[in-house]
């Protein structure tokens, strides 16, 4: 998956959050756990405090003395991790657990009726946690001090906190896959509205749709409205510069119609050398001028339309049979009739008219048009049997102005408007020589979904007729 995956991303911060989350509420809950078992302890600790308490009784009036233990089973087992110790001023009874152990005291003596827990090291430095109280048997000056304690091994609450985390993990990780799966769940169905938009832009790009339009998440129609501005002000670019093209068509024209009209007095003149000079000089400018301004007539909105590609093919070919080059040839057309384009009829044609023109000047007896389509795309293979091109000049054919031939007529403009038209319209230009002859391969997008439309007018034929009147 790519690094840059916004459905990644999401899903690794997601995951780690579960994770992060499932961990700290199982961390959180052992914790509470231990509290709640501390706090269960320190209560049986405490009401066992006052069992041994109760040992103590009076010898006299204001003396007082052990009676004989009761029997515990738990304090009679030595290092059984239950201990008590009963200190009545400076004489000391243990239970028999603690063995010849005493247990420690935590600073000095406390005021009577004190109580608190404390954490002692017992019997072979087992960690203990203790509940210690401090009373007083007597009064006067023949009070005495009694300090009970009543400790528990820990070991058995940390083997209680292990078991219930043990009990615990197993729903942890049944709780932590359904919380990933329902937030995998909520992401996909989160993005989904995502895939709304590359739809709209693949439409875009297809040729299907002008603009992004309305209907998606309102947390994306801000970006919907940037790319519809965009393609919005591309067009009216577009438009200016077309139109400052036909300008300069229109501005045009009529000195070259005057420079043509100078021409026609000097040949009557009798400078029929200057005159066909000039004759040429026009109708280079002429054909220079109608190349820029069929260049400037590629624009995005005309993806939205479409072409059959053999009755464009057919209309091309038969307009050069009808000149003494394409006359003397053969023309091999296998093209299947129902393969339409994503391009501009008179674009078309007239990419087609120039590689057919082409490959008419340079062939010997034989032109080969084949078509084949694959998926989305349409790839057109144009042979001639002539001479080729030299292997280090393939890459300077689509360039402007350069020519194989300089003895033949043209401005060398004819390929390298044939790769922008293909590049406008999406598709690629490749040349390579087929032994003999040079064949010329267009990939263009096939259409899809979108009925093709014929040309308004014979693009090809419309311009052979400029030529020829040049």
């Amino acid at each position: 998956m790519n690094r840059q995956s916004l459905r990644l991303r999401l899903g690794l911060f997601g995951g780690l959050a579960i994770l992060g989350t499932l961990a700290l509420s199982l961390i959180g809950l052992a914790l509470l756990f231990d509290r709640h078992v501390e706090r269960v302890a320190v209560a049986d600790l405490e009401a066992r405090s006052y069992s041994v308490a109760a040992m103590i009784e009076l010898t006299g009036p204001e003396t007082a003395g052990f009676r004989r233990a009761p029997v515990d089973p738990l304090y009679e087992q030595p290092f059984s991790g239950h201990y008590w110790q009963l200190e009545l001023g400076p004489e000391v009874r243990r239970s028999r657990s603690l063995w010849d152990v005493t247990l420690p005291r935590i600073g000095p003596s406390l005021p009577s009726g004190s109580e608190r827990v404390l954490d002692l090291a017992g019997p072979r430095d087992a960690p203990l946690l203790a509940f210690e109280t401090w009373l007083t048997v007597g009064t006067g000056p023949s009070a005495t001090e009694v300090r009970i304690v009543v400790a528990t091994d820990r070991a058995a609450l940390r083997a209680a906190r292990e078991g219930f985390i043990r009990d615990l993990l197993p729903y942890s990780l049944v709780l932590g896959a359904v919380l990933s799966f329902a937030f995998w769940t909520q992401l996909t169905l989160g993005i989904r509205p995502l895939t709304a938009v590359s739809k709209r832009v693949s439409a875009l790009r297809a040729g299907h749709i002008a603009r992004m339009g309305g209907e998606l998440p309102a947390e994306v129609m801000p970006l919907a409205r940037e790319i519809d501005t965009l393609l919005t002000d591309r067009d009216e670019e577009l438009m200016r510069a077309r139109n400052r093209a036909a300008d300069l068509a229109h501005g045009l024209k009529t000195p070259l119609q005057a420079l043509l009209g100078d021409a026609a007095q000097l040949r009557d003149q009798g400078e029929a050398g200057l005159a066909d000079s000039i004759d040429v000089i026009a109708a280079s400018m002429q054909g220079l001028v109608d190349r820029e301004l069929r260049r400037a007539r590629i624009q995005s909105d005309r993806m939205l339309q479409t072409a059959n590609l053999k009755t464009i093919t057919e209309g091309v070919v038969n307009v050069l049979r009808r000149t003494p080059t394409g006359s003397a040839l053969d023309w091999d057309l296998a093209i299947p009739a129902d393969l339409t384009l994503r391009i501009d009829p008179d674009d078309l044609a007239e990419a087609m008219g120039a590689i057919a023109e082409n490959a008419a000047r340079h062939a010997v007896s034989r032109v080969t048009v084949r078509a084949a389509a694959d998926q989305g795309q349409a790839t057109i293979s144009l042979s001639d049997d002539g001479p080729g091109a030299p292997a280090d000049s393939m890459e300077k054919l689509m360039s402007r102005g350069f020519r194989l031939d300089e003895r033949e007529g043209g401005e060398g403009f004819g390929l390298a408007i044939v790769a922008e038209i293909v590049a406008a319209a999406g598709g690629s230009v490749a040349f390579a020589n087929g032994g003999p002859g040079l064949t010329v391969s267009l990939t263009l997008p096939r259409a899809a979904g979108i009925p093709a439309v014929e040309p308004q007018g014979d693009s090809f034929a419309r311009q052979r007729a400029s030529s020829n009147k040049a």
